[in-house]
């Protein structure tokens, strides 16, 4: 029998009247992106995620070229719990075969999207990785689009994601104020990079909901180090790798830290962790719950902070992807 834990702990997001898990789900491995997960798999974590408190499950159309939603779909139908129990939020503009923010891709796009979902609505549609598209086509076309796909009830919420924060601040500041609920932020609020706390008078200023993504630094924070394609520099990498050997010297785990370290931010209503097994959702429901329990390991954050300042808030840029 599994270790049993109290409900995670449960964050405001935005204007928009949701609440979301600390933790989220980030299905993106549910696609075999990382290594071939079975259906049988995909189906246990997102039933033992939604199990031990996770509400909020994100995907897209990108991720193992439409393999993740089709994977979570079916593990949201599994759970057979009504649709407001659970939060939902996939991406459109972003797919296997390149980006295409046009009114006409988008407007398709969700419709295959809740196909694959088996879902009637999304909760949050996200504008995928608009860096690669153009800013100003995303203001004019693309939200304007997505505002009739909320009308017409597909999605309740819209939001945008991509890499370098300025994307964010471009938009917001050109569209009508409302028109966008949520960002998505990745890799800018973990140990090595902490620069979306510069971001967040901003857009709490805005009333817009801050789901950050990948607080293990899309794998540079973890034991077994990040994977071949990773566009860290070399020394970002070396120094993320001592850390991680210095952490188990001690008995303990970077990646465990890494995440205490990113929830503890309240102003930032959940944090997606890619999750494939029913042994990652439950190591990672259970630092969250330690984290709320007896606070965050004050002492090996600060050494391992230490051994990451010389390479702090250094980034890299957008478009070298997983190939």
């Amino acid at each position: 029998m599994a270790a049993s834990y109290p409900k995670l702990q449960l964050r405001k997001l935005g204007n928009t009247g949701l609440k979301t898990s600390s933790v989220g789900f980030g299905a993106s491995p549910l696609g075999s992106v990382f290594g071939l997960v079975s259906e049988e798999d995909a189906v246990a974590s997102v039933r033992e995620a939604f199990r031990l408190g996770i509400n909020f499950f994100d995907t897209s159309p990108y991720y193992g070229g439409t393999l993740s939603e089709k994977m979570l779909g079916k593990g949201l139908k599994a759970l057979d719990v009504p649709r407001s129990e659970y939060i939902v939020s996939t991406k459109c503009g972003r797919y296997a075969e390149g980006f295409d923010f046009s009114a006409e891709r988008v407007t398709r796009s969700i419709d295959e999207s809740l196909a694959r979902l088996q879902l009637d609505y999304v909760d949050i549609l996200h504008c995928h990785d608009i860096e690669f598209g153009s800013l100003d086509q995303v203001v004019n076309e693309t939200i304007p689009a997505l505002q009739k796909l909320k009308e017409a009830g597909k999605t309740r919420f819209i939001g945008i994601t991509g890499l370098p924060l300025e994307i964010f601040t471009y938009v917001l500041d050109r569209v009508p104020p409302g028109s966008i609920d949520v960002i998505l932020s990745y890799c800018h609020y973990s140990i090595n990079d902490s620069t979306l706390l510069d971001l967040l008078p901003y857009l709490k200023s805005k009333e817009i909901g801050i789901i950050s993504a990948s607080p293990l630094a899309m794998g540079l924070l973890t034991d077994y180090g990040p994977p071949e394609w990773h566009p860290a520099s070399p020394e970002l990498k070396s120094a993320c790798q001592a850390a991680a050997a210095h952490c188990k010297k001690k008995g303990k785990h970077i990646s465990k830290l890494a995440l205490q370290y990113s929830l503890s931010n309240k102003d930032i209503s959940t944090v997606l962790v890619g999750m494939n097994s029913v042994r990652q959702v439950e190591e990672n429901v259970a630092a969250a719950e330690e984290l709320a329990t007896f606070g965050r390991d004050e002492e090996t954050l600060s050494e391992v902070e230490a051994i990451l300042h010389p390479v702090k808030n250094q980034t890299w840029p957008s478009g070298i992807q997983q190939s």
